[in-house]
């Protein structure tokens, strides 16, 4: 039977059409997909994300623990908390289990938001991997989590909020979190707009929602979501990455630390040899030049010859067009023409570097 979040009634109570995502269920829309994208984009929307896990590790050991854990390198992170850092944990081979941001709470502790198709896995694998450590791993089911997104979102969410903590909110940048008891409020998002995430009780979930509603904040479903950080060029787990896939290959070598070379990270024996080489396949966005809606796995090729395969694809609302994720061969240049099989018909689409759209505009034109 699939789980609700503790703002499932209020869905309902709103219109939502609701669909079981990862074994949740969850709104993927209040009547208007299209439009409740549009509302992020051009103003303010709230999601919620209370299917996502939340996963506390403190402890003295802590901070080496994450360092072995994780590519990205949490001693980066000021130790007195409240930055944040996106990375990936990777397997043995260099695959990747997952996506996730960790925030520093203090010195030994800090916070890991993991996918929601992902937590359990997630959470077998931190806690196998932590076995012998001094380190305490709590998986915050207490807790509820809702992402208001949009450029209006630096006006409006501070006025939900505690006034102390609502004023403090104006000077927060992005990747940076802060809190006052178990109120924590980061400034980051899946949408490539403005936003925040805030992590509060389940007690108090109800009327934090309650409140953003009649603020005006628009609620939005899964949908948009996924529409949305599309547009921004932002990896959906699952599709365009998983635990067979390396981050040389999804546009994520970024989120290696490679320094300092004594640091044994799970998966860096096995990608220390690809270390400043061009993996056999980058990832590219796609754009359709004609009507159509792009989806996973379709074909895309050059000439004749086949370079690679969509990832991830859907309609954007702010383009106008079908666009994708999609890995193909090194060769492929970015602006070239290619053709994608859409139901053993070859559309004509062009290769551009994602993202498709930055600050509500396209990028690459429309």
């Amino acid at each position: 039977m699939p789980r609700r979040t503790p703002l499932y009634d209020q869905h309902l109570a709103h219109g939502a059409k609701m669909v079981d995502f990862a074994g949740w269920e969850m709104p993927l829309h209040y009547g208007s997909q299209v439009r409740e994208h549009h509302a992020v984009r051009r103003g303010l929307g709230a999601f919620d994300v209370s299917h996502m896990g939340v996963i506390d590790i403190v402890g003295t050991e802590a901070t080496s623990f994450l360092r072995h854990l994780l590519a990205n390198d949490v001693a980066r992170l000021n130790t007195d908390g409240g930055k944040a850092q996106y990375g990936v944990m990777l397997n043995p081979e260099g695959g990747v289990i997952d996506d996730l941001i960790t925030y520093r709470l203090g010195t030994d502790a800090y916070r890991l938001v993991v996918n929601a198709g992902t937590r359990e896995k997630d959470l077998a694998w931190i806690r196998t991997t932590a076995t012998g450590r001094a380190v305490t791993i709590h998986e915050r089911t207490d807790l509820a989590m809702v992402a208001v997104q949009g450029p209006r979102a630096a006006e409006a969410v501070p006025r939900a909020l505690p006034p102390a903590l609502g004023l403090r909110l104006q000077a927060l940048k992005p990747f940076h979190a802060l809190w006052q008891d178990e109120l924590f409020v980061a400034r980051t998002g899946y949408t490539g707009e403005d936003g925040f995430e805030i992590i509060l009780p389940q007690t108090g979930i109800i009327p934090f929602w309650e409140t953003l509603i009649r603020l005006g904040v628009a609620p939005v479903g899964l949908g948009a979501r996924d529409t949305l950080r599309l547009e921004a060029g932002l990896n959906l787990y699952g599709s365009d990455m998983n635990d067979t896939t390396t981050p040389l290959e999804t546009g994520l070598a970024w989120t290696i630390a490679w320094e300092p070379i004594d640091r044994p990270f799970i998966g860096r024996s096995a990608l220390a040899p690809l270390w400043g080489k061009l993996a056999p396949q980058r990832r590219v966005g796609i754009i359709l030049e004609g009507p159509g809606v792009l989806r996973d796995h379709q074909p895309v090729l050059v000439g004749d010859r086949r370079v690679g395969e969509l990832t991830s694809g859907s309609y954007s609302p702010t383009l106008g067009a079908g666009i994708a994720l999609a890995r193909v061969d090194q060769g492929v240049r970015d602006g070239e023409r290619c053709l994608v099989e859409m139901r053993g018909r070859l559309q004509p689409a062009r290769v551009v570097r994602p993202p498709f759209v930055r600050a509500g505009r396209p990028v690459h034109g429309g």
